[in-house]
């Protein structure tokens, strides 16, 4: 019963046997093989952006940071929420690789509003030459918090990022569970909702370790290689990341993995009405839930053998009996129903 994270699923066997395809033999390296150029044909069809720069890296962290630097220069400010994953868990990766500044914006459920983000760019250019410039904004989807943000709504952040001339870039991390959720193409929540840059997210969803950074605008391209090489991203034997994304863009492979995991957290969040006690913390529309439950109905969860994590991180200690203690549950693209249904009884008690 393992609902910390959709990082501790395991491989999909159809991303593992094109890894072992793509080890038959020999092949150029540095992306410069037939399998590399498939899969990046790949995510541009099912992103109906034929032009479109694209690269493979193996972790979210540095597709976000190389994906952001590409869209600004060392004096800009990058506008994000509080508790975007590029604030809060990146050790200050995008920072590092973009000398930009992240600026915070609040916003309920981890969701910046237009208004909200409106405020924080006019405040930032009202600086003039002595503060950092408007530069580029960022948002999740899914968020940090689990709610998803709709097409409505990222065109509204979008629409307000375009009259100040701000490029807009998607932390997708859980892409695919975010479009299973809204019922939308890829293109529909990315340059269609006006996107223009976007990490695709991989690991998360039944990859080995795979994201894929994609720049609809094609002149940014040249700097995206250069920036990857730079920082030391660059794979040698780069036809082991791209097998893995060419074989999750496949049938649609990565919407099926994402539907799988989403339908899992719906079923527990139908299940939460016999568990005395248990409320949301916040909206819960994909495979990320936060909720409140009392301490005891963790402490029975946990002999049972389930995992996940619980906030803050000794909450457990100093809680008194009875007393309501967040946790976060992820749910992967593998996890059995029953697991689910095993975490609820131990929550009922």
């Amino acid at each position: 019963m393992n609902f910390a994270s959709d990082n501790t699923g395991p491989v999909h066997p159809r991303i593992m046997e094109a890894v072992m395809v793509a080890n038959a033999g020999s092949a150029m390296p540095y992306g410069n093989d037939d399998t590399t150029r498939a899969a990046r044909d790949a995510v541009r069809a099912l992103f109906e952006a034929p032009e479109a720069a694209v690269e493979f890296v193996a972790t979210g962290s540095v597709a976000n940071a190389l994906a952001l630097a590409c869209l600004v220069t060392p004096w800009d400010g990058v506008f994000c929420h509080r508790v975007a994953h590029v604030e809060e868990d990146e050790c200050g990766a995008p920072e590092f690789y973009s000398n930009a500044k992240l600026i915070l914006v609040d916003g309920d459920d981890a969701k910046m509003g237009p208004d909200a983000l409106e405020a924080a760019i006019l405040q930032a250019a009202d600086r003039g030459v002595h503060g950092v410039q408007p530069g580029a904004v960022t948002l999740t989807n899914i968020t940090e918090r689990g709610t998803v943000y709709t097409l409505a709504e990222i065109r509204a952040l979008t629409d307000v990022a375009r009259a100040h001339g701000l490029p807009v870039h998607l932390d997708g991390a859980r892409f695919a569970n975010a479009c299973a959720a809204l019922g939308c193409s890829p293109a529909e929540m990315t340059w269609k909702a006006g996107i223009d840059a976007v990490s695709f997210g991989g690991t998360k969803n039944g990859c080995m370790g795979v994201e894929a950074v994609v720049l609809f605008d094609p002149a940014r391209g040249r700097e995206l290689e250069l920036r990857r090489k730079r920082g030391g991203h660059l794979f040698s034997k780069h036809r082991f990341l791209s097998a893995q994304m060419g074989a999750y863009c496949e049938g649609g492979l990565w919407l099926e993995m994402a539907e799988a995991a989403n339908a899992r957290m719906a079923q527990l969040l139908q299940g939460l009405a016999r568990v005395p006690g248990a409320r949301m913390a916040h909206p819960a529309a994909a495979n990320l839930g936060y909720l409140d439950l009392p301490r005891d109905a963790h402490e029975r969860a946990f002999a049972a053998g389930a995992k996940y994590y619980t906030y803050p991180g000794d909450a457990m200690d100093v809680a008194q009996a009875g007393a309501h203690v967040r946790c976060r549950i992820v749910c992967d693209w593998s996890k059995p129903a029953e697991d689910v249904e095993a975490l609820l009884a131990a929550w009922a008690g």
